[in-house]
């Protein structure tokens, strides 16, 4: 990392993260934390998890914390806190992640992705706030998924209120940052696969081809960070990812790493079973973190890229947000899930 980007963009400022009890959250939380901020602003939904994550911020540094219990689909919890403590910067890292359930709860997907990133963006936007982070996923790429595909939705939101500062000429600089898989955060394949190897297995696997790309928590952070001090305006962000990992690979050397053997037709007094158990609603074989590859350029940072910009995606989101808060109200989850989809098929030839 470099240590003068995240301390310029950290050091005597006032930020918030929603969504700060998370795996990414509460990483990005404690990173801040250590950077000596003039005051740190925790939004979370989950009592326990700002309870935990507060808990263990008070031993880190001399700074203002303020625990804030809300959700970024509260808009009056959004005014009071923004208009309180003057923030300077966001990290939008609050929004339901599990690929599965957000299929399942379409509703609440789209309720809390969707409209809880307009909300807490157009309050970042009236309130003067000069940083704004989103957290993204390669899984808004081409989506295939709820999840995916309300992602895809925020980054829009973002670029619209970027191009509106820029337009506004109010120095603003509203960015997201996509990346893929991060070791170790709550319900990803990581912590499961430890679990079923504790248990004795067998490891399920959903398909022996699936690869994803993966980093650690904690370098995710720093890039996320890093990316904020180098947006310019409204610009989206790719942290490279290395190679995608096999998942079959990498439960045959979790196993392994636990000093276990693997039980196969050839070795069938092994440890630990593989079962292929097929894969589940929305999911990718492989994932992608960029709709044109080879048109991101790098930066100053290396382990960051920028994707080519284009002003005229997101332009239209506005009158899309109206008509899909149309069928939202009226709890039609099937009407909702064809809207969320195409809009994100009606925008991909202007896709970055």
């Amino acid at each position: 990392p470099n240590p003068d980007l995240i301390e310029g963009f950290v050091r005597n400022r006032v930020l918030m993260v929603s969504g700060a009890g998370g795996s990414i959250g509460s990483e990005l939380a404690k990173l801040i934390a250590r950077s000596l901020p003039e005051k740190l602003v925790l939004l979370e939904a989950n009592e326990h998890a700002l309870y935990q994550i507060d808990r263990e911020l008070r031993d880190i540094g001399s700074f203002h914390l303020v625990p804030v219990l809300g959700s970024v689909t509260n808009p009056q919890v959004l005014d009071t806190v923004l208009r309180t403590h003057k923030v300077d910067a966001i990290f939008h890292a609050a929004a339901h992640k599990h690929v599965p359930l957000v299929e399942a709860n379409v509703i609440e997907g789209v309720r809390n992705n969707v409209f809880g990133t307009r909300l807490i963006a157009e309050a970042a936007f009236r309130h003067g706030v000069k940083n704004f982070v989103l957290i993204s996923t390669d899984k808004a790429v081409h989506p295939t998924s709820v999840m995916g595909a309300t992602k895809r939705w925020a980054e829009f939101i973002v670029t619209h209120y970027g191009n509106a500062a820029i337009k506004a000429g109010t120095d603003q600089r509203f960015c997201a940052v996509r990346f893929g898989n991060v070791l170790g955060s709550n319900g990803s394949v990581v912590p499961l696969f430890r679990e079923q190897i504790d248990r004795g297995g067998p490891i399920t696997l959903t398909d022996e081809k699936m690869t994803r790309y993966f980093m650690s928590i904690h370098e995710a952070a720093e890039l996320i960070v890093q990316a904020g001090a180098l947006s310019s305006g409204d610009d989206l962000f790719l942290l490279e990812m290395g190679e995608p990992v096999r998942i079959r690979d990498l439960a045959e050397n979790m196993v392994r790493l636990a000093g276990l053997s693997l039980r196969t037709a050839e070795n069938p007094l092994g440890d630990i079973a593989i079962t292929i158990t097929g894969m589940r609603p929305g999911e990718k074989l492989t994932e992608e973190l960029l709709y044109e590859p080879g048109l991101a350029t790098p930066t100053s940072q290396p382990k960051i890229l920028r994707a080519r910009r284009n002003a005229s995606v997101g332009s239209n989101v506005l009158a899309a947000l109206a008509r899909l808060e149309r069928t939202l109200e009226k709890g039609d989850a099937g009407k909702l899930r064809a809207q969320l989809f195409e809009f994100v098929q009606d925008t991909r030839r202007e896709a970055r």
